[in-house]
């Protein structure tokens, strides 16, 4: 059943499957629930999509009356005698509860396996069934993965196309800001901001520690149908190994960006459909699999999250699974997390903030900029190491090769001598061209590897500060 409403605020679309309304402009709506804060209508123009819940009042007449009341509570108005206000409940998607520590697939993701059913745009998003208006889909995700970012890109900073109504406010953000979010009765986490000589920041670990990534190996299952590569991965602080697949990351590492979305996560090494059992790729992922967790056991916070220990310490598959589906259904996330912050009491200067993030705004631009220079430079070095030198190396030595078997073939006045030591510079050559194809492995893979977790931490900063804003 389709109601009227009237758009409170003035709302512009970014995404195809949003609508853009006018303040006071008049809407269907298809269903009042609201599905994490968005609505499915039409405007006036005949466009049919998504747009905020909290900028629309939706009209309905009382029986016996011609006074209308609002459903959905909005920041801008306020109760008034005739009017109720009743906050209609997110929707939150379900976790698959047939999910087993094996059978996941490698490609999959944890947005993924909540909804078979969804269709996923070219730009990521859910695509939205608005041929019928009856249909019941639900919206776009809390968060997306995005893979690491690759050399050939403009910049990561225009990875994602999110205005104030991205992912990060679809969380709970903006009801957070509005002080819609109600207050938890008990909060059992808690993360302190302390005033450090250069301003806020996170308390230190109280127990910090580290965690080795080692022994990539090649694992089947089902009588050898599927094939994986699983690591060894031991926490300092308990000394047992567990171990995990790819999969077992990227479904920490979309926990990770669903929970913390005022957190820079840095982006998980690249997925790759072919080759994947390669020695080289294998070794590529292992080395940024390890600066992966070292960013992750270093930070105050991060380190700190409960599904985070769960990945490190769970080794038995029912309790994996148990863990798993508490992580997927924890309440602090979004508008909650910040909830569980505990802040300093010294007062910040509005102005002085300001200024600070767009300092910072600033340097991270002007930092991810350069990052994607010297990644592109440092790319087409490796390129020219594994290719056009080794093979003008090699081509100079063969070229010796065979000065030293023309003379073979002038028996009178060859010299054995002389021809072995002209075959021996061609060699020479041909290995020094393999040198500069083995030498990428001691400097510009690893410095590529630092680069491309830089590029994860700053792309993410633009939805960060665009978020504070």
């Amino acid at each position: 059943m389709s109601l009227r409403a009237k758009a409170l605020y003035t709302f512009q679309s970014e995404n195809k499957e949003e609508i853009s309304i006018q303040e006071n402009e008049e809407l269907v709506i298809f269903d009042e629930n609201s599905v994490d804060g968005w609505l499915q209508g039409e405007n006036s123009r005949g466009e049919r999509g998504l747009f905020p819940a909290s900028y629309v009042q939706i009209i309905r007449l009382r029986s016996g009356s011609n006074l209308t009341d609002q459903s959905l509570s909005s920041p801008g108005s306020s109760p008034g005698k005739d009017l109720s206000y009743i906050h209609t409940p997110s929707t939150t998607l379900p976790s698959d509860d047939d999910d087993d520590w094996d059978d996941w697939d490698e490609t999959s993701t944890v947005v993924e396996d909540e909804d078979p059913r969804r269709g996923v745009g070219a730009n990521g998003h859910s695509q939205s069934p608005y041929s019928n208006p009856n249909v019941h889909y639900r919206a776009k995700p809390h968060m997306e993965r995005q893979d690491s970012m690759s050399s050939n890109r403009k910049g990561s900073m225009v990875g994602r196309n999110l205005n104030r109504f991205s992912s990060f406010v679809r969380s709970g953000v903006e009801a957070f800001v509005l002080g819609d979010v109600p207050m938890m009765a008990k909060i059992a986490e808690s993360y302190s901001i302390e005033m450090g000589p250069r301003g806020p920041q996170w308390k230190e670990s109280p127990q910090p520690f580290s965690c080795s990534i080692e022994d990539p190996t090649k694992q089947t299952k089902f009588k050898g149908i599927k094939t994986y590569i699983s690591y060894r991965v031991t926490p300092s602080h308990t000394g047992r190994p567990v171990y995990r697949r790819y999969k077992h990351f990227d479904w920490l590492y979309n926990r990770l960006l669903h929970k913390f979305t005022v957190i820079s996560v840095p982006h998980l090494p690249e997925k790759q459909a072919t080759g994947r059992f390669e020695e080289d790729f294998i070794e590529k992922r292992k080395r940024r699999l390890i600066l992966w967790m070292d960013h992750m056991t270093s930070h105050p916070v991060l380190s700190q999250y409960e599904g985070f220990e769960h990945f490190l310490m769970c080794g038995d598959d029912k309790q994996w699974k148990l863990g798993k589906r508490r992580a997927e259904k924890d309440e602090m996330v979004g508008a909650h997390f910040m909830l569980t912050f505990q802040i300093p009491n010294e007062h910040q200067d509005l102005q002085d903030v300001e200024e600070r993030i767009d300092s910072f705004k600033a340097f991270a631009k002007k930092m991810d900029d350069s990052v994607m220079q010297l990644t592109h430079v440092a790319s087409e070095l490796v390129r020219k190491h594994l290719g056009g030198f080794r093979k003008e190396f090699q081509r100079l030595g063969n070229g010796f090769q065979s000065i030293s078997q023309s003379f073979l073939l002038d028996p009178p006045y060859s010299s054995d001598a002389l021809s072995n030591a002209i075959s021996h510079t061609g060699r020479t050559y041909e290995n020094i061209g393999e040198m500069f194809a083995e030498q990428p492995k001691y400097d510009l893979f690893h410095m590529l590897d630092k680069l491309s977790l830089y590029q994860g931490l700053l792309s993410n900063f633009p939805d960060i500060i665009h978020l504070q804003k």
